[in-house]
């Protein structure tokens, strides 16, 4: 896990471009040239002080690499951009990509950086993988996931066979340059039933193990499913257990950490987490933040299995929490424009039926037939478990 307390003294080397002479300009240190790359040194404490800096004297971030050869940590890239002053996202009206690599032919990515999201007390690993693909041609949009193809054979002594997961950084990347693709990534581990053997899962293991540096075969991106409207007075309803926050945490930085003049989010977006332990809060620090600076457009209401009971006593997982938001879920679902957004566990879908179904029973509505009539003839429930 990465060590904060000793961030301060890291530099990293900006390569900026788009600089002019201006009165702001004139007031720094810096030589400053009309054209051209040129290149900063900063301490890891002074990054997004630097990066708002940069947005103010009109210049754009080309890259950012540590000096150390260690890969920045994702808190120095995570300054919210939507209301900081920071430099609009330019982008184009794109269609939905879907398979620009197969697996007989899949792109090449670099890992940037392998950190561990986990925190002391808490249950497993999972670790942030952050991915360089600016040599390739791929592209994605939020909600949508890529294939890893993991290295070496299997016991038949063939090529693995890929496996999904979702993207969990917006199409623009953690970096906003359009450089990378992340992914959130749990080490699978169970016990086999005979022999009582550790097994750990191949792609999640080979995914834990790579360190900067290491090349990936990715396919992809594929899935429609998971996609967010363009509407940006939507309310976004997201349930995720675990790693199943992949495709939301993509969702919230587009909404709030992105400039984007093309979609400027006024919604609300309301996230339901579950997880065993709080230190199995996965981008805790993120997640809070965002909620601190825009409560009226993001609300954040957490299940922590081992540590949270409900009313009668029992462990308090997600679907215990939709049953005490239940009537309010319901009347904002009366809304065209909700949408609600489910990946993680599939145990978690019959306890919300249950409880929407009471909710719904109150307002003399039958919950089954308004989830098939209205909200998925109307494209507004989308579901990934497993």
């Amino acid at each position: 896990m990465y060590n904060a307390t000793n961030s301060s003294s890291r530099m990293f080397r900006y390569e900026v471009v788009g600089l002019r002479q201006n009165a702001e300009t004139d007031k720094t240190d810096y030589a400053i040239r009309n054209s051209g790359s040129q290149f900063f040194n900063v301490p890891y404490n002074r990054m997004n002080q630097f990066m708002q800096q940069i947005s103010r004297w009109g210049g754009k971030i080309v890259s950012i690499q540590p000096l150390d050869g260690v890969a920045a940590p994702l808190a120095a890239t995570t300054e919210p951009a939507s209301n900081n002053g920071a430099a609009p996202v330019k982008e184009k009206k794109v269609d939905i990509p879907v398979n620009i690599y197969r697996p007989n032919n899949p792109c090449i990515g670099k890992v940037i950086s392998n950190e561990e999201l986990v925190r002391e007390g808490g249950e497993g690993t999972v670790k942030h993988i952050i991915f360089d693909i600016s040599g390739t041609e791929l592209r994605y949009l939020e909600g949508q996931s890529i294939g890893i193809i993991p290295a070496g054979t299997d016991t038949n002594g063939k090529p693995h066979k890929l496996r999904l997961y979702s993207i969990a950084s917006t199409r623009h990347g953690d970096f906003q340059d359009d450089k990378t693709v992340s992914l959130c990534v749990r080490r699978l581990e169970y016990k086999d039933k005979e022999t009582g053997e550790t097994i750990y899962g191949v792609c999640s293991s080979y995914l834990n193990q790579l360190q900067p540096g290491d090349e990936v075969k990715i396919t992809g991106p594929v899935g429609k499913e998971m996609l967010l409207p363009d509407d940006p007075e939507a309310t976004i309803i997201m349930l995720a257990t675990g790693t199943g926050i992949a495709p939301f945490r993509a969702f919230l930085w587009r909404m709030f950490k992105e400039n984007n003049p093309d979609y400027q989010f006024k919604g609300l977006a309301w996230l339901f987490f579950g997880v065993a332990y709080t230190a199995n809060i996965l981008y805790k620090d993120e997640l809070e933040e965002l909620q601190a600076k825009y409560p009226e457009h993001f609300r954040l209401t957490y299940a922590i299995s081992r540590e949270q009971k409900t009313p009668d006593g029992g462990k308090m997982y997600i679907q215990g929490r939709i049953a005490e938001h239940a009537d309010e879920i319901w009347q904002l679902l009366q809304k065209k424009n909700t949408h609600v957004y489910m990946c993680g566990l599939k145990g978690m879908e019959p306890g919300i039926d249950e409880a929407m179904t009471a909710a719904a029973a109150k307002n003399g509505a039958d919950w089954q037939e308004f989830l098939k009539g209205t909200l998925k003839k109307e494209g507004r429930w989308h579901v990934e478990t497993y």
